[in-house]
Order: structure tokens, then C-alpha cells, then sequence
């Protein structure tokens, strides 16, 4: 870290910059943008917490478990799976939670490892990066985003069937 502040330093002073003056810019601007952001990040954290605490994940998943045990994807990775596109800490608790209980080389634990890296907290990304710079319509691109991550999902399963002939 300290090599890094100083090659940033010695570029800026290289290139004629008032280095200082850039970091207040900046830091004005990031809080400019917090203030922007702010009431929406807000919003998705306090839908994200009701989602969990009311028992709608549960019951969602319990409901989708039929259906997507038909078609080979397990039912104990759903509830992590329907809630890493709204949070990434709370799916990550659902991480941790499978890898204790089945294990981490398991087929659960290598599908919920691999789900987890491949996709995105879709609805966290287009609240930050579309409010920062002013998009309102959404639709089509959050669309494609949560058919990417239910792919990914389904793709994890079918991956690690491959690799670990499951």
C-alpha cells in the first residue's frame, strides 16, 4: 500500500498536478454521489432484511423444490440462489451454512461454491452503478442480468457434475 500511495504521489508530481487538491476533488465528488445514492441503498437493505426475517425465501424455495429437483438442481442450494441477486452477504451466510453442513469438497459445497463465484448481486449493481450515473430505465438490462444468473446457476450444477462425475 505505501509503494502504491507513492507512485501515485510521484505521478502526480511528474505530471505537473496539484495531487492534494485532486484527492479533495474526489473525495467531494464520492461524497456527492453517496448522497445521491444513499436512500436507494437504503431501500434494498431494509427489502433485503424483510425478506429474510418474513420467511418468503422459504417459503419461495419450498415451493420452486419440486420443480427444480425434476430437473437435477438441488433443492438445499435454492434459498442461496434466489438471494444472491438482492445480497451478497446474505447469500454468503447461505455459503457458509451449506459448506458446514455438507462440507466444502461435497457436491453441494463445490455447487454453492462455484454458484456463489459466478454470479452477480444483480439488484445491488443496478441500484449502485445506474443511480450514480443517472439511468432510470432498467428493464431490459436487469432482465438479462437475472436470466445470466439463473444460467450461471444451473450452469454451476451441470459444471460440477462434469469435473467431479457426480
Amino acid at each position: 500500500m505505501p509503494c502504491a500511495i507513492a507512485f501515485v504521489l510521484i505521478f502526480g508530481l511528474c505530471k505537473r498536478v496539484n495531487v492534494f487538491e485532486a484527492f479533495v476533488r474526489g473525495a467531494k465528488d464520492g461524497i456527492k454521489m453517496l448522497y445521491n445514492i444513499a436512500p436507494t441503498l437504503i431501500g434494498l437493505i431494509v427489502a433485503v432484511s424483510m425478506l429474510k426475517a418474513s420467511g418468503c425465501l422459504t417459503l419461495l424455495s419450498d415451493t420452486l423444490s419440486p420443480l427444480t429437483e425434476k430437473i437435477g438442481f438441488p433443492s438445499e442450494l435454492l434459498p442461496m440462489t434466489l438471494l444472491r441477486p438482492v445480497s451478497g452477504g446474505g447469500s454468503t451466510a447461505l455459503l457458509n451454512q451449506v459448506l458446514s453442513d455438507y462440507g466444502p469438497d461435497s457436491f453441494l459445497g463445490r455447487c454453492a461454491s462455484v454458484i456463489a463465484g459466478s454470479t452477480e448481486t444483480t439488484f445491488y449493481a443496478t441500484t449502485l452503478y445506474y443511480n450514480s450515473v443517472g439511468i432510470k430505465k432498467i428493464r431490459h438490462s436487469l432482465f438479462a442480468s437475472l436470466v445470466a444468473d439463473f444460467t450461471a446457476a444451473v450452469v454451476a450444477v451441470v459444471t460440477v457434475n462434469l469435473f467431479f462425475l457426480q
